[in-house]
């Protein structure tokens, strides 16, 4: 059965959906299948793979809503061993119409449970919000890994983060797990960098991943050719830092 990974943290710009798109390719090229739901109504997974997110109408939105069952909406092979549900701007419509719901903390889960035993790993990239998607997704997911940018404001709004996750645990799914903390966007040259490198592993020890994904310039490049990272530049150090990550995730999850 497939292990469902939510990608969260409610503050934006530190790497989260680039990450969600760069594992989970990594994750196929190491020959694991992989799904990607694409949970954010940016639908920057989606276009960051390549897809037009005007021509493409169905996706996580009509699933949440009951309209299509997820099977019926995934697009297949858009990189080695790695199929997605889109996302659409529509999707941001999707809180209000849930909230009557008595359902509604766990329609995602429900929809992706006909279908977790074809994949080995099924990626989650969230809204920078912990809105009715994001909880959505928490509920729905086996673990979380919570990306954390090297810059000054890094571990301001975690507390939050993780007392959403608690709460969760605690009301709507008791075997989520924190997968690991991710440190991103590291710059060796600056001081502050490894601060804050120093600070979170003080604080948060083993739950840190080794890999700490770098600064490159590549990274930021690919999406805006629909490509992830590994087939934009396989050289570049986000290349290999990315797949170092999905080779620590399978180490890790093989061990346990």
């Amino acid at each position: 059965m497939g292990k469902i990974i939510a990608i969260a943290n409610q503050k934006g710009g530190v790497g989260k959906t680039t990450t969600a798109v760069n594992l989970a390719a990594a994750l196929g090229v190491l020959e694991k299948k992989v799904l990607l739901v694409d949970a954010d109504p940016q639908a920057n997974a989606s276009s960051g793979l390549g897809i037009d997110i005007e021509e493409q109408p169905e996706g996580t939105y009509e699933i949440l809503e009951g309209l299509k069952n997820a099977r019926e909406v995934i697009i297949k092979e858009v990189s080695p061993n790695l199929d997605i549900i889109p996302s659409h701007i529509n999707l941001v419509g999707v809180e209000i119409e849930m909230v009557d719901n008595p359902n509604r903390e766990y329609l995602l889960k429900n929809a992706l449970e006909e279908i977790r035993d074809q994949y080995d790993y099924i990626i989650i990239d969230t809204a920078p919000s912990l809105g009715l998607i994001t909880l959505n997704a928490l509920t729905a997911a086996d673990s979380v890994i919570i990306p954390i940018q090297c810059e000054y404001f890094a571990l301001e709004g975690l507390g939050k983060l993780l007392n959403t996750i608690k709460s969760v645990q605690e009301l709507h799914n008791p075997d989520l797990d924190i997968e690991g903390m991710l440190l991103t966007m590291y710059d060796s040259r600056l001081k502050l960098s490894n601060q804050v490198v120093e600070e979170v592993k003080k604080h948060f020890e083993d739950m840190v991943f080794d890999t700490i994904i770098q600064r490159n310039v590549r990274l930021s490049e690919a999406p805006s050719f629909g490509e992830n990272i590994i087939e934009y530049d396989a050289d570049s150090r986000g290349a290999i830092n990315y797949l170092n990550l999905a080779h620590e995730l399978i180490k890790k999850n093989e061990e346990k």
